[in-house]
């Protein structure tokens, strides 16, 4: 029997890339990217709407689920921004009331994922490849390569001309410019999301309580 996934925020499905024998329900806001969403999964149902109630109204009917809830209040981006004279923003409690929800009612495996916060996190994290991971197994660390985050704009347009990139052909990524790399951005590598997943359902793993392993230290 396959493995009933609820995959939310789900962006383009970098996470997804690579899982097999699984039955995918994919939670995403906006409406053009869940149709590139859809133009590489054709297979999993694709919902256009608000993750984070959908999780509160059908967390008991998955076997695993993934959150990754929007970053950018959590982020070394907001001092910057903060000093830049951009304003100031609360941070988006909804991670923290996923993380709780699931940690304390969810009978499956679940992953929550977010940036390195600029705060210490009130719910200790896994710090994996300078990711947090909250969830109820222990993630190893697996990898360790650059990510196209990193690059400097301009040289989004070199990676933009290739034909694929975490086993997407960007020609299918309909999308302006801009929105185009910010959701390669916030894709999780796939790799990562293979390794997770594989995990989740490890022979003997132990469930995690309040323990932090993988990096070190998130710098």
């Amino acid at each position: 029997m396959k493995l009933k996934v609820l995959n939310l925020y789900s962006g383009i499905g970098g996470n997804r890339q690579l899982w097999s024998d699984v039955k995918v329900v994919a939670i995403e806001s906006n409406p053009e990217i869940a149709k590139v969403y859809y133009a590489f999964f054709p297979d999993d149902e694709v919902l256009i709407g608000d993750a984070h109630q959908y999780l509160l109204d059908n967390f008991q009917d998955y076997d695993f689920i993934w959150s990754s809830p929007p970053c950018p209040t959590h982020s070394h981006m907001r001092r910057i921004n903060f000093m830049l004279g951009r304003g100031m923003k609360y941070p988006d409690m909804s991670l923290y009331q996923e993380i709780i929800l699931l940690k304390h009612w969810f009978k499956g495996k679940y992953c929550v994922e977010n940036v390195v916060s600029y705060y210490n996190p009130l719910i200790t994290p896994q710090c994996v490849n300078k990711h947090y991971f909250w969830a109820n197994f222990i993630i190893p660390k697996v990898f360790d390569k650059k990510r196209p985050i990193m690059l400097q704009k301009g040289e989004w347009k070199n990676i933009l001309q290739k034909k694929e990139l975490y086993g997407f052909e960007l020609k299918k990524i309909g999308l302006p410019y801009d929105q185009k790399i910010k959701v390669l951005k916030n894709c999780v590598e796939p790799e990562m999301g293979l390794h997770i997943l594989n995990y989740a359902f490890k022979n003997n793993q132990e469930t995690l309580k309040e323990v932090m392993v993988g990096d070190s230290s998130p710098t």
